[in-house]
């Protein structure tokens, strides 16, 4: 049985996919143990509460800096037992996570990575203004510096004319990251990913 925690923020739109997910037993050997918030008030540590999941805040405005906080996420993490670290809408710098967790952290990113990995801001404003036709997502291992590593998989999204940044960033959320990321949680749980150097081969 693999123990997950998940790290959030904001809605828990992601979290609520892994949610679905479990309610539906489409994750194999899989138990999510918590959820750390990195804010208090935030929607998904309700999801999580009404999942029945333990939901617990580690709020970094009490630490000094960035490196102290992700020492206390980290920790609680190891005290937990935690073996599989799921990145669903948390925007906190990772910190030391990564080298505690490493090949243990999986998230995902709305582009096609390596495409606008590097964007500061709203990805998809950024897809627009390109004039991209082609978008999508990115399931990921976290690399040590907690951006994107090796990628577990993709899923294309086509870009509409009449897209805002709003829509299709929706789109990108709800037909390309829910899936990839309780995929990538699937394959990981069914021991189905093996990692190579920087690339991530899933085993038949």
């Amino acid at each position: 049985m693999v123990r997950a925690a998940a790290l959030v923020a904001g809605d828990g739109a992601k979290l609520q996919a892994i949610l679905d997910s479990m309610y539906f037993k489409e994750i194999p050997d899989f138990e999510l143990i918590a959820v750390i918030s990195s804010e208090r008030e935030a929607y998904a540590m309700k999801r999580a509460l009404n999942a029945g999941i333990p939901a617990f805040v580690v709020d970094p405005e009490l630490f000094p800096n960035n490196t102290s906080h992700s020492m206390a996420v980290a920790n609680k993490l190891k005290d937990m037992d935690v073996d599989l670290v799921i990145l669903a809408g948390y925007e906190q710098p990772l910190g030391v996570i990564p080298y505690q967790f490493k090949n243990r952290i999986i998230g995902t990113y709305p582009a096609l990575c390596p495409a606008f990995e590097d964007v500061d801001g709203d990805v998809q404003r950024a897809v627009l203004e390109r004039g991209v036709k082609v978008t999508g997502a990115t399931s990921y291992f976290a690399d040590g510096d907690g951006r994107v590593g090796g990628i577990i998989a993709q899923r294309s999204i086509e870009v509409k004319v009449d897209d805002t940044p709003e829509t299709l960033s929706r789109r990108v959320l709800e037909e390309a990251e829910w899936k990839l990321l309780s995929q990538a949680v699937s394959l990981y749980c069914s021991h189905k990913l093996s990692i190579h150097g920087s690339r991530v081969v899933i085993e038949e």
